[in-house]
């Protein structure tokens, strides 16, 4: 397992809920890999291990958008 410099750990799955994300309907959100994966008001992107690692690769090549989720902090 390692991460890539675009912020995409390979050798793991990768799932993303866009319901938690900060950047969730912001310009950074149409610029995301998961925007671009899924289109338009993406909800949720689940990668294999593999396809995460492909994912990694090619983001930090340039040739995909990077991954741009922030988890919102829970409050309490």
């Amino acid at each position: 397992m390692s991460l890539t410099e675009r912020g995409i750990v390979s050798g793991v799955e990768l799932s993303i809920s866009c319901i938690d994300c900060v950047q969730r309907s912001t310009p950074e959100c149409g610029d995301c890999l998961v925007s671009f994966v899924l289109g338009d008001e993406p909800e949720e992107l689940t990668l294999s291990p593999q396809l995460a690692g492909v994912a990694g690769l090619l983001s930090s090549q340039g040739m995909i958008p990077q991954l741009r989720f922030q988890r919102a902090h829970a409050k309490g």
